[in-house]
């Protein structure tokens, strides 16, 4: 059986790519932070599936944590890791404009969880991942890390450095592992309506319109591209695969 860990599968995307790989028959173990029921509800409904599941608390942060969700990813599915998703995240709500009222603490937490995490993740992952004939690791990263967005300035470049890392991982970890990431434009959902708040429905629906394909991305839309990345695209690597509908590619 195959198996897959996705980092920061509580809720929103993480939640939508562990579901797809348990509905594709991976195993799958499904990492949170802080957000435990959120994540047994993902357990729960990709345990549907018929597969595998495991809960995983760590932040993603902290290198011992790293260190012991990995042993017990080992003690549970084995010493092979077919698939890797580093999705764990957070961000801030400092708009970009007032970037220069930030501590360099909430800077630092930003970095810490997006960028250190997924390098600490991958780092301790790589021994299982090598044990897998056809391995991929897939870094979420955002459009926002390609060009100028509305996003707080620490996530925006972190998600920046995700693709450069992603590029770097690839050479490295080529031809056994195959490293790519994801650029998800406007999503729908929480994420969003936290950011944009009373402007939320008119935003997306203005954004909508814009939009060659008539609508926002879904959580569902970007799992599907993390499935094809595992699943198949066999000779693609280091490479960062827009999901916003064509937005970016008219404007």
């Amino acid at each position: 059986m195959a198996t897959a860990l996705v980092t920061g599968s509580a809720s929103g995307i993480g939640r939508a790519i562990a579901i797809a790989f348990a509905r594709a028959g991976y195993d799958v173990a499904i990492n949170y932070s802080r957000s435990e029921a959120q994540a047994r509800k993902t357990q729960e409904l990709a345990a549907t599936a018929g597969v595998r599941t495991l809960l995983l608390q760590a932040d993603v942060s902290d290198e011992k944590q790293v260190e012991r969700l990995i042993a017990e990813l080992r003690w549970d599915f084995g010493e092979r890791l077919d698939v890797l998703v580093n999705n764990a995240g957070t961000t801030i709500d400092t708009p970009p404009t007032q970037f220069d009222s930030l501590g360099v603490d909430a800077f630092n937490r930003v970095f810490g969880v997006n960028v250190t995490g997924t390098f600490l993740v991958t780092k301790h992952a790589v021994p299982l991942l090598r044990a897998s004939e056809e391995a991929c690791i897939v870094n979420t990263a955002s459009i926002v890390g390609l060009r100028p967005g509305p996003q707080p300035l620490p996530y925006s470049a972190s998600k920046a450095a995700i693709i450069s890392m992603t590029r770097t991982l690839a050479g490295a970890l080529g031809p056994g592992i195959r490293v790519n990431a994801l650029a998800p434009g406007w999503m729908e959902g929480d994420w969003m309506e936290k950011a944009l708040g009373e402007n939320y429905q008119r935003l997306m629906e203005r954004r909508a319109k814009a939009t060659p394909l008539k609508r926002c991305a879904t959580p569902e839309d970007v799992a599907e591209v993390a499935l094809a990345l595992a699943t198949g695209l066999r000779f693609v690597t280091g490479e960062t695969i827009v999901i916003d509908g064509g937005y970016s590619a008219v404007t």
